[in-house]
């Protein structure tokens, strides 16, 4: 069954953690948006067109008759589907977690550049936007690295797994999103990944992998820039 992805073209955003995941299970699936006629599909579903199964935003997965949306629902669902969760109830739940974790860090990265909101432009909101990302910089940024520096540093099957003995979901989760931070605040992790080596060393043993290592270098991946929510304004990009 090929699988159907919608989320927006042209952006990496949140549907990367999605396509990472298709991507390294060699799994078939459609990025709707980015064929012809894919986003007027894709907001058709938006406005109820396709039944009740209505999603909020994207992105959102098509699996047969299932509409799923929400990137950790998503990839609690697609996980087992593709071997790339961990076995047991219990290392599930608490992978499920870390992905929720992951959302709340991701949204504050977003942040870090919209302060006030979407419904402003960033030129809008530059000084509260330099002032969010200093504090961004100097304790949320280490917060949660450090905390995944921790949990990587007590699993009993190495600092390359989140969870259990082989590759899951959250690893590939946590990849993006340190190749998001290094797009947006070069300056600052420069100045700081030392500081996490097990986390260093998680997203480079990700990218290492076949799947990854060739979607990284195809176009089916689009390029980080600043329609996304990991982006590079210089003025952000402080020194701890």
């Amino acid at each position: 069954m090929t699988y159907e992805l919608y989320y927006w073209d042209g952006i990496q955003g949140r549907g990367a953690f999605v396509r990472l995941v298709l991507e390294d299970a060699g799994a078939s699936y459609r990025d709707v948006a980015r064929e012809p006629g894919g986003t007027e599909k894709m907001t058709a579903f938006l406005e109820g067109k396709h039944g009740h199964q209505i999603p909020f935003a994207p992105p959102f997965l098509k699996d047969g008759d299932r509409v799923i949306s929400h990137v950790a629902n998503i990839l609690r669902h697609l996980g087992p589907k593709l071997n790339l969760a961990p076995a047991g109830e219990d290392a599930r739940s608490f992978a499920h977690g870390l992905q929720l974790t992951i959302a709340d860090f991701v949204t504050e990265i977003h942040d870090t550049h919209h302060p006030l909101g979407m419904d402003a432009y960033y030129e809008d909101q530059k000084d509260e936007a330099k002032m969010r990302s200093r504090r961004f910089i100097q304790s949320r940024l280490p917060k949660f690295m450090g905390y995944f520096e921790k949990i990587l540093s007590a699993s009993p099957t190495g600092p390359t797994h989140l969870v259990g003995n082989e590759t899951s979901y959250v690893d590939l989760s946590l990849f993006q999103v340190v190749e998001g931070l290094r797009y947006a605040f070069p300056n600052a992790m420069r100045d700081v990944e030392t500081d996490w080596p097990a986390v260093a060393a998680l997203a480079e043993a990700v990218k290492k992998r076949p799947n990854i290592w060739a979607y990284l270098q195809s176009d089916r991946r689009p390029a980080f820039n600043e329609s996304g929510i990991f982006r590079h304004y210089p003025e952000l990009d402080l020194d701890r």
